[in-house]
């Protein structure tokens, strides 16, 4: 195979609804460029994209995948991205490794919360963006309804380049503003038959082609400038202008398509090779940890970033990675500056699906993959000893936003399944696992119920570990509202030496800047910052030698275990002030065990009588939905205890800012994809803990005091 220089390589990454036909356009590139012989299909599981078990199981794409087409002496890297809004993950890998996101619309249904998505990351990492309006020729297209949509909902950015003549039943070709040629394609697809734009189309045409011109003028002051001189710009003059419009996301440009008839698609290629930034042409690159925008130069030292791993059947361990300055050659000895390990690349693949060809070497801007690193994961950046520790800027991906315990259904496949879930989430940065040590379960945290009924797939069929999927325990805190005092003697004789210690305790609700109790004098004070959050304040009142200074670290050892299992429900406590005021001694029978369960209990009396107070973790919530489906959206909302803060409008959707308790947020996702037929989309971020309701505390003392004598 050839190999291209930077300025030969175009990179994209194809984006949208999971309808919108991504799969089959990727499909049309392909045999658009002598890779496959004949069209495959979602539906019959043969499709270059859609390889692995999963996605032929369930006729839709989940993972991305790397594909290649070469044309117009140019070679495009296509990243084929999942469309469920689950695999959000999906996207932001494919635009760290792209300078161009093809955002491909079905033009039946129009703007869907697929295509929103995708700008919303596009706008968050700054990614060039095109059109590519697709079924084009089925039956309930309405091509100028989703022209508009795209125009209310992302600017007049939004310029066409194509239209076609007879969108529906019977489509076969359109008006290209660009070239000014009309485009037909023969039955069944292929090689269009150019002609110059008919009679009836003119007027329309110059009309629509105004406003390109337009468009691609924006971005240069001196086509402006030409434009206005002249009144129009020549093809190149055009393509120039696009290129930097596209680079500088200042134009969005339209391309008509119908990929399961291969219309269009040959075009839309063309379109990408020569207008779609290369590179070391785009504005929008990744940047260095150190500081600085990464080049693309192709004689420069080695640096390679890995922006996407995956365990592939019959191969192993695949990495793939884009070169970002120098040359990566087979053979080459490099170092993974994420922990100074040195690796051989032994092989480099360019990709088509699961078929790999074998290349010498990949120059900077270009997508490759190989195999058998040690030990380099997602997001590792390669270099050559020259640029040892020149690291990549990290990548942010998007919070998860549903969470799920899980254990192995024998729990001897404990082990195996800790084994899996870390294999699994170390090739799909959107999921995360971990023990909430609290709470003593294993946590997933996802994207959404969807991402993880992927997961327990893997479980069932790759992994072979048999799991089940529960709700977590909600972290609650506990606390006080009120001063109290309480004493306790811990007193034992049983023969032999005995135990003997009291404590006398006064404790207080703490608040940041509040004073000091004048109560009792205090002799000293230690603050200890809690891991979860909040904080104890120890003050040593002792006054006379009642207690040992010896003693005083046990007693506030035993504080610290009944923080650690608060008196109320067993969730941690929190924000506390203790003063240990008075106590006795015995010169035998004292010592530190006595005086920490002395210290343990007087603690649990007092707090009994301070007002006990159960916290719960609130959480800044914002949901994006249809203005027409804001009713039941917030009606659900109100059941769920959350407390709107306030409404922006987003285009012809409005934004409902809330707080609400996690607690009740238990499967939103699922609710709100019901709700707005899968166009609602939310995050949520932790805020603050919130005292409960005195109802829903009385339900949590009687749940937890249900299940205390369950153990017993």
């Amino acid at each position: 195979m050839k190999i291209y220089n930077t300025s030969q390589i175009r990179n994209i990454a194809l984006v949208g609804g999971n309808k919108s036909g991504k799969t089959t356009l990727a499909e049309a590139i392909a045999l658009n460029a002598g890779l496959i012989s004949r069209l495959g299909t979602v539906e019959a599981g043969n499709t270059l994209s859609d390889y692995r078990d999963i996605e032929i199981e369930r006729k839709s794409s989940v993972v991305s995948t790397v594909l290649y087409a070469e044309a117009n002496d140019k070679k495009v890297n296509i990243i084929d991205v999942p469309g469920f809004t689950d695999f959000q993950g999906e996207v932001v890998t494919a635009y760290s490794a792209v300078e161009t996101a093809v955002v491909v619309v079905n033009a039946q249904s129009g703007v869907e919360v697929g295509t929103e998505i995708a700008m919303m990351h596009a706008d968050k990492m700054n990614t060039p963006v095109m059109f590519a309006i697709n079924q084009l020729d089925a039956e309930k297209t309405d091509f100028n309804q989703t022209l508009a949509q795209l125009k209310e909902n992302f600017g007049e950015k939004v310029t066409l380049i194509q239209y076609p003549v007879n969108a529906g039943l019977g489509f076969d070709c359109f008006i290209d503003l660009l070239t000014q040629k009309m485009y037909k394609y023969p039955k069944g697809g292929g090689k269009a038959q150019i002609s110059d734009i008919p009679a009836e189309e003119k007027d329309h045409a110059e009309e629509l082609r105004a406003a390109l011109v337009e468009n691609a003028a924006t971005g240069d002051d001196a086509l402006m400038e030409k434009y206005f001189e002249e009144g129009d710009l020549s093809i190149e003059d055009m393509r120039k202008g696009l290129k930097e419009g596209i680079a500088s996301r200042s134009v969005y440009p339209v391309v008509c398509v119908a990929a399961k008839e291969n219309m269009g698609v040959d075009r839309m290629i063309e379109f990408i090779c020569n207008n779609v930034p290369a590179p070391n042409e785009a504005t929008h690159k990744l940047e260095y940890k150190e500081g600085g925008a990464v080049k693309y130069d192709e004689k420069g030292d080695l640096v390679a970033y890995v922006f996407k791993a995956a365990n592939e059947q019959h191969v192993g361990e695949v990495t793939y990675l884009k070169v970002l300055e120098g040359e990566l050659t087979t053979g080459a000895d490099v170092i993974n500056t994420v922990n100074s390990s040195k690796e051989r690349i032994s092989q480099i693949n360019v990709n088509a699906g699961k078929t790999r060809t074998t290349v010498d070497k990949a120059v900077a801007g270009d997508i490759v993959s190989t195999i058998k690193l040690k030990d380099v994961k997602l997001g590792a950046t390669l270099t050559s000893a020259k640029n040892a520790g020149v690291a990549v800027k990290t990548v942010e991906f998007p919070e998860p936003i549903y969470t799920t315990a899980i254990r192995a259904v024998e729990s001897t496949e404990d082990e195996k399944l800790g084994a899996a879930l870390n294999d699994y989430t170390a090739h799909d940065p959107a999921m995360q696992n971990y023990i909430a040590r609290e709470a003593k379960q294993t946590i997933v945290a996802a994207m959404g119920e969807f991402h993880v009924n992927t997961l327990k797939w893997y479980l069932d069929n790759v992994y072979k570990v048999k799991a089940e999927f529960y709700s977590p325990k909600i972290p609650y805190r506990e606390t006080i509202t009120k001063e109290a005092e309480a004493m306790y003697r811990h007193k034992k004789q049983s023969g032999g030496a005995g135990q003997f210690g009291e404590v006398h305790l006064y404790i207080q609700p703490y608040y940041e800047g509040m004073p000091n109790q004048t109560k009792y004098p205090i002799r000293g004070t230690e603050t200890i910052e809690l891991q979860w959050g909040g904080k104890l304040i120890f003050n040593n009142c002792i006054v006379g030698g009642a207690i040992d200074a010896r003693f005083m670290p046990a007693i506030l050892k035993g504080i610290m275990e009944k923080m650690e299992e608060g008196p109320l429900t067993g969730s941690y406590a929190r924000d506390i002030v203790v003063n240990v005021f008075d106590g006795k001694m015995h010169p035998v029978d004292s010592n530190e065990m006595a005086f920490k369960l002395a210290g343990r209990n007087a603690f649990k009396e007092a707090f009994k009588n301070a007002g006990p107070k159960i916290l719960e973790p609130v959480y800044d919530l914002e949901v994006n939905v249809p203005a027409d489906m804001m009713g039941g959206v917030m009606t659900d909302l109100q059941g769920r205890r959350a407390i709107v803060m306030g409404m922006d409008s987003k285009g012809n959707h409005q934004v409902i800012k809330a707080k609400a308790p996690l607690a009740e947020m238990n499967r939103y996702s699922t609710s709100l994809s019901s709700l707005t037929s899968g166009r609602g989309m939310f995050s949520m971020k932790y805020s603050e803990y919130q005292a409960v309701p005195t109802d829903v505390q009385n339900n949590l003392l009687k749940a937890y005091e249900e299940a205390s004598k369950d153990e017993e």
